[in-house]
């Protein structure tokens, strides 16, 4: 990002607020008034960030694995797996949130198809939303299968290649 960008940036988003500090616009988050790409951008930030404490359980020492490896498994492509695999266990609240997100209107990039893209996008806005509802415990259950529903496939496609 180029000087002037972040310039404009930081005019349009922070205000002095007299006091020598930071005015702050919002009080709180009213989350269902939130874009769902919103919701999705936090939500992919906490993924992001559960899937690389959780693979501390199996390595601590190749940072450049941990980083191939927590990349992949965070990619629309398996995000859209999780989703899938997940689904049974939502609420139908849960489920609409996820259609909001897959809805919302956002462009794929190419390392996987609009569906998937769209899928991730959705379960993404989902997470966002159980994080930014205070949820934690229901975020931590929903993360945690989803994560483990990865792993699965993932070995399961391993040990398909190896035989």
């Amino acid at each position: 990002m180029k000087f002037e960008m972040l310039q404009k940036l930081t005019a349009m988003m922070f205000e002095p607020d007299g006091a020598g500090g930071i005015r702050q616009r919002y009080d709180s988050v009213d989350v269902r008034t939130l874009s769902p790409l919103v919701a999705a951008y936090v939500g992919d930030a906490y993924f992001h960030l559960f899937v690389r404490g959780r693979l501390l359980s199996y390595e601590q020492n190749k940072v450049q694995v941990l980083n191939r490896f927590s990349a992949q498994i965070v990619s629309a492509v398996w995000q859209a797996k999780a989703y899938t695999a997940i689904e049974p266990m939502l609420t139908d609240e849960e489920k609409g949130i996820f259609r909001r997100g897959r809805n919302a209107h956002s462009h794929a990039p190419r390392a996987a198809s609009v569906r998937e893209y769209h899928m991730s996008t959705g379960f993404e806005a989902l997470l966002g939303t159980l994080y930014l509802t205070k949820q934690f415990d229901r975020l931590e259950e929903v993360t945690e299968a989803s994560f483990q529903a990865i792993s699965m496939e993932l070995m399961r496609l391993t040990d398909k290649d190896r035989k």
